[in-house]
């Protein structure tokens, strides 16, 4: 496996892959090592995460390097990831007690109470656009509730992968209980359907999601989906505009637009479209782009070429369908993988802009004459992640984001975040299954009934 500098192109490291056989001794080891996990309790357990939160927060300057320099996202939005993590971290070993303590259910019997007992060794496959936060948002939890995890990350972040491994071990927590291997996409069909691993999860593409669950599901294994979005931000006629657009352009420059809950899609109703689109290009048009290790970038570069190219594509396509390029849309010269802050207007059905997740910083500016004609463009997608409504009427909008609009997280008045208190995930084609809260540490447990005459 090879690591490049997304900014320059140049080589970081090669890696020697893990074999099958070594796979096989790790995933052993690891269900030895949970045996003897599942029988300590919380308070035992505890003293680990926030031992892992310490490390993170001690390293998180280092640790914002090293994504900046393996996928290129901006050092301030690295350090934000990092101490991220160890919020999570510190929140599930408070409270993984309370959401997993036995539920005592009043029936004929002496004694009947549901049980959450962990499933085991779970393998959990992990992209590289957020490649802390999206292994400590499942691996503080599925720890805490007592299971072993084993990660497999994506090859452009396998430095951070093991760098994750490390700052978990120098917790003290027994090394076998979370291991790191490299292996290619490819040849994770017999990884998943080992028999040492209890249960999947995959944050990725639609795509990857379905292979997975597939190939997962042949084996009756247990998978938690988190997947691709297109997600809707609704700018209504009685918006605050100034806010919307710049609550707007954070979200669609997360991570140089890299996130698979960004803001993408911006259905803006017809009375305060010109207002919108100039407020919003003034702020989009301010934000940095440049080099990830430089402070005041905001955007960095995409973390492949072949990303970029990919990017680019769909906007090409868009614009031969009719949509008309506002700012941006054209390739930057040079050997990083960047692409400009762009702006698509009259974006309709059927082109890429409106149909696929446009996965870097592109946004699609979709004009409607009203409020209903909004929910319905929100709601015409595959995806189903998250989305926002921007009004001044907050219970108008709440409404509408509980009954109306689509989708596994919906914002109002503030653009889409996961948050360890919160259960995030989607529906339709953007996965099934929760991370977070209450709802995430039980996905990976066995919920179990027992009834004492």
């Amino acid at each position: 496996m090879k690591t490049t500098n997304p900014a320059t192109g140049e080589l970081i490291k090669e890696y020697a892959n893990t074999s099958f056989e070594e796979f096989e001794g790790i995933v052993f080891k690891a269900n030895k090592a949970q045996e003897q996990w599942s029988n300590l309790n919380y308070p035992i357990r505890a003293p680990y995460l926030r031992k892992i939160a310490d490390i993170l927060e001690q390293q998180k300057n280092e640790l914002s390097e090293l994504m900046a320099q393996e996928m290129g996202k901006p050092i301030a939005q690295g350090v934000g990831e990092v101490e991220k993590c160890a919020w999570v971290c510190r929140f599930y070993a408070e409270k993984a007690s309370k959401f997993l303590d036995r539920k005592f259910i009043k029936t004929e019997a002496n004694r009947s109470y549901v049980s959450f007992e962990p499933l085991g060794t779970v393998l959990s496959i992990m992209p590289w656009n957020f490649p802390f936060w999206q292994l400590f948002r499942f691996g503080a939890p599925a720890l805490m509730a007592g299971n072993a995890v084993i990660l497999k990350h994506a090859e452009v972040t396998t430095g951070c992968a093991l760098k994750i491994e490390e700052i978990i071990h120098d917790s003290g927590i027994p090394s076998d209980l979370f291991r790191t291997i490299l292996i290619e996409n490819d040849d994770m069909k017999p990884v998943i359907q080992h028999e040492g691993i209890a249960a999947v999860t995959l944050t990725g593409s639609t795509k990857a999601g379905k292979i997975v669950a597939s190939q997962a599901g042949e084996a009756l294994k247990k998978t938690v989906l988190e997947l691709g979005g297109s997600d809707p931000y609704l700018i209504l006629e009685d918006a605050d505009i100034q806010k919307a657009a710049e609550t707007c352009a954070t979200s669609r420059l997360i991570n140089s637009g890299q996130s698979c809950i960004a803001a993408k899609r911006f259905i803006v109703t017809e009375k305060v479209y010109d207002e919108f689109l100039e407020a919003f290009r003034f702020e989009l048009e301010k934000r940095t782009v440049g080099d990830p290790f430089e402070e005041g970038t905001d955007v960095g570069p995409m973390a492949r070429k072949d990303l970029r190219d990919t990017l680019h594509d769909q906007v090409i396509k868009s614009i031969e369908l009719g949509a008309k390029p506002l700012i941006g849309c054209k390739k930057t010269k040079g050997d990083g993988a960047y692409y400009p802050v762009s702006i698509l207007t009259d974006v309709t059905k059927g082109m890429p802009a409106y149909d696929e997740e446009l996965f870097g910083p592109v946004a699609s500016i979709i004009k409607v004459k009203n409020t209903k004609e909004a929910i319905q463009v929100a709601n015409d997608t595959q995806y189903g992640l998250g989305a926002a409504v921007f009004s001044s009427h907050r219970e108008k909008a709440e409404q509408i984001a509980v009954n109306q609009l689509k989708a596994g997280c919906v914002f109002v008045n503030e653009y889409v975040k996961s948050d360890p208190r919160l259960p995030f995930g989607g529906i339709k084609n953007s996965g099934y299954g929760r991370e977070l809260g209450r709802y995430g540490i039980r996905e990976f447990v066995n919920t179990k009934t027992v009834w004492v005459e």
